[in-house]
């Protein structure tokens, strides 16, 4: 039986629908495109705006809201292919609704967009759970289990003049306190010791440093920039080559620095993701993405998967969206602070987080994930 032909056999009708059921009456999705404050650039790729695609979904009196950062053809994919598998259903049967989102994209295919796609629906489906109970998003998810969620600065693009890589992290330890910050490598390697030498010397020798080749590298030229990075206390190296060369990633972790963390992950869609990263021993701290892994429902996969490895787990980007969720989950180090989405986020989103003492922190008085989309505001960005 074809994925259609499953469709219409379902029997959840508004007419079918039991009086203790909470039937999705409205999914919406946009794309939004917001230029970067100044150019941008890793060690493979240079980009100057992020789209942003924002979902809505309306039940109980209640819309929740979801995103990820994607392309804008997963607004469309989100319209026509996922919301008529939502539509009418129980917003309480969150885990039934995102297996028919899965099974959907079956021929599609799960990684890439179709997962970031899923990602944003299940992150509404659960922001919407939780307005309909009354209650913030972490406390639906058992939490918190830590009532501040510690952040780390990330940018430092490789495209930065050294003034401007060093005014960013002076900002970052400063004004917002925090323990750790991230910067590009790759696109250069002759050059990053020298720039990585200017950003030690920007935050000092309390500030935890951390670097990010975003799988720019080979594995003997990553093990040659790692000794050299360790020069300079670099603490985690992340993606020193390209997530999809387990082998790779593997031998450069066991050969690595012993003060040396190895992080990986970002790319991960699906459990089994996470778990060839574990079997493969190819990282010593896990990063998840709910904006792309399968939402609130794939970090928690994540998540449970890490506890089991005894691997230590770190949030991807997006850090309002993964306020919440990051407070719930046990065995989380930290959430990335990613310049450009954290621009994005106070921008257009009420309730954004701010990093003060290096920590975040959920808003209890709030329900649901604690954010409000600013539809005016984010107008000018329609795509």
């Amino acid at each position: 039986m074809s994925v259609t032909d499953h469709s219409t056999r379902r029997t959840d009708s508004p007419k079918a629908q039991s009086r203790d059921t909470t039937p999705i009456a409205a999914v919406r999705a946009n794309a939004f495109t917001i230029p970067t404050d100044a150019p941008e650039a890793d060690g493979t790729f240079e980009w100057h705006a992020t789209t942003l695609i924002v979902v809505e979904i309306d039940a109980g009196g209640c819309t929740g809201i979801g995103y990820t950062y994607t392309d804008a053809c997963a607004a469309a994919l989100i319209r026509e292919t996922l919301a008529p598998e939502l539509l009418h259903g129980d917003a309480g049967c969150l885990r039934a609704l995102t297996q028919r989102l899965w099974r959907r994209v079956r021929n599609i295919g799960r990684a890439g967009i179709a997962a970031t796609a899923i990602s944003a629906v299940d992150c509404a489906l659960w922001d919407l759970q939780a307005k309909i109970a009354g209650l913030p998003l972490v406390r639906l998810l058992g939490g918190p289990v830590r009532e501040a969620v510690p952040v780390y600065g990330s940018g430092g693009f490789t495209i930065y003049s050294r003034e401007q890589l060093r005014a960013q992290f002076e900002r970052w330890v400063g004004e917002n306190g925090c323990r750790a910050v991230k910067m590009k490598v790759g696109s250069e390697p002759a050059r990053d010791p020298e720039r990585v030498a200017c950003a030690r010397a920007a935050i000092g020798d309390a500030t935890a440093l951390f670097v990010d080749a975003n799988g720019a590298l080979s594995v003997k030229s990553a093990l040659d920039c790692a000794h050299r990075f360790a020069e300079c206390d670099v603490t985690w190296f992340e993606e020193p080559v390209s997530s999809d060369d387990l082998a790779g990633l593997h031998a450069v972790r066991r050969r690595a620095p012993p003060a040396m963390d190895i992080a990986a992950g970002e790319y991960a869609y699906t459990p089994d993701d996470f778990r060839r990263l574990l079997e493969a021993r190819a990282v010593d701290v896990m990063q998840a993405d709910a904006s792309r892994c399968g939402g609130v429902s794939g970090f928690l996969e994540a998540a449970a998967l890490c506890d089991a490895w005894h691997i230590p787990l770190s949030a991807h980007c997006a850090p309002a969206l993964h306020l919440h969720v990051a407070a719930a989950a046990p065995g989380l180090r930290h959430v990335e602070w990613f310049h450009d989405h954290v621009r994005i986020e106070a921008m257009l989103f009420d309730g954004a987080p701010v990093a003060r003492d290096g920590v975040i922190w959920p808003d209890l008085s709030r329900p649901g994930c604690g954010l409000e989309f600013k539809h005016r505001d984010a107008q000018r960005f329609a795509v």
